[in-house]
């Protein structure tokens, strides 16, 4: 399938290949047509399955047609409530994109920042908002926005919000909107807190499952090395410099971890940079516009500061400390690997995290291959922590096997 058999309309098209997209992923295929039919929609679908555009076409084209019709509203007629501001901001940016040659206006807004330029940006007219619960919120409640004109409303990454803590808001954001819209809602899981929101605000919906949250993509090769606490940062070094990853993603588990170890790679003269949740709001946009434009190499980041990264065509994503919760694996690695696109996902693993090891495992109903050629390998890894059976896996060396130098 190509996006033209979707039958979008042609300024659609016309900034769709510009970008070189042309065939649309599993959640675009199912949901673009249920969103242009005016259908509620509840879709399971994981970060790095194109669900972005999925709802992002749909609402451009109803919009672009009611404005080449006649109908087009001075308000606010979409609305996308997303948990963070990073992912606020990727999807604005989507927006721009898709709608190039529309005419229509899109803009978020996000707390971290002054409303200042927000609400003036507001004041001047715009079609389709993209906004975090707190500051929609805020605005709303000062009268500086008005939420009664939505025709479409849609919830991104609902389960997020959840543990963020955001679904009070989020019911007060609901009471302010028009009982007549359509609702588009996306999660990457279905926990029964989000079933019973999805049930209340939902009107007899089309129900979609894209690649459930315990599975991660086939796109992405994963592999784990075992090596002690205190070897770690030698061997991320090696592998940085050895192996000729120019560009990763590297989790930590805390704050300071990530400024520790962005201080000893930056030592290392490796380009480098942090994100956190001490980092001011424009401290991590500055950082992830870096890591976009390849000024830097490795971008070191916690999980909450994370959400939300979009980079196209990541080739690698590191797990520097094994994550305490094994969903939380699948939600990292599916950041490379994306659209199709192989990446790789490498972790590494001390003697102290075996146990989480097993846990990821358990839920992704695979082994990682072990990866055993490296200067330090755990001297005392026991079988345990070794998968029960290894699958293939190419060498993480590019001056070993070609195939990686596809990028």
């Amino acid at each position: 399938m190509e996006f033209k058999d979707l039958k979008l309309v042609a300024p659609l098209l016309k900034a769709l290949q510009q970008q070189e997209y042309k065939h649309p992923t599993p959640v675009q295929q199912q949901a673009i047509p249920v969103a242009l039919s005016n259908k509620d929609l509840l879709a399971c679908a994981q970060t790095g399955t194109g669900k972005t555009a999925a709802f992002a076409l749909p609402i451009l084209q109803l919009l672009f047609n009611d404005k080449k019709n006649g109908n087009a509203s001075t308000h606010i007629s979409a609305l996308i409530l997303t948990p963070t501001r990073e992912l606020a901001i990727q999807i604005e940016e989507s927006f721009k994109s898709y709608g190039a040659y529309t005419g229509l206006k899109s803009f978020a807004v996000y707390g971290g920042i002054s409303q200042y330029h927000q609400v003036k940006k507001l004041r001047q007219g715009v079609d389709i908002l993209i906004a975090t619960p707190g500051r929609l919120l805020d605005l709303a409640t000062q009268r500086l926005i008005t939420l009664q004109h939505i025709k479409t409303l849609v919830l991104d990454e609902a389960d997020r919000m959840l543990d963020m803590g955001f679904i009070n808001d989020v019911r007060k954001i609901l009471a302010r909107l028009p009982q007549q819209k359509q609702t588009l809602f996306f999660s990457a899981t279905m926990p029964p807190d989000i079933i019973h929101l999805s049930q209340s605000i939902l009107d007899n919906p089309v129900s979609i499952n894209i690649t459930p949250a315990s599975t991660t993509a086939e796109t992405v090769e994963q592999a784990v090395y075992f090596v002690e606490k205190s070897d770690k940062r030698s061997l991320l070094i090696h592998l940085l410099k050895n192996d000729s990853i120019d560009t990763a993603l590297v989790f930590t588990e805390t704050k300071f971890g990530a400024d520790k170890l962005c201080a000893a790679l930056r030592r290392e003269n490796i380009r480098v940079q942090a994100i956190h949740g001490d980092k001011t709001q424009a401290e991590r946009q500055k950082a992830l516009n870096n890591f976009k434009n390849k000024h830097i190499s490795v971008l070191i980041a916690t999980d909450i500061a994370a959400r939300g990264i979009d980079i196209e065509s990541l080739p690698y994503v590191i797990n520097y400390e094994l994550p305490n919760i094994p969903e939380t694996y699948v939600h990292r690695i599916g950041r490379t690997g994306r659209a199709g696109i192989n990446g790789k996902a490498i972790s590494f693993c001390g003697m102290e995290e075996k146990m989480l090891l097993r846990d990821i495992h358990k839920l992704i109903d695979r082994s990682i291959p072990v990866i055993k050629d490296h200067p330090f390998q755990m001297a005392e890894a026991d079988a345990s922590m070794q998968p029960k059976t290894v699958m293939p896996f190419r060498s993480l060396n590019r001056r070993r096997d070609k195939t990686f130098r596809q990028r």
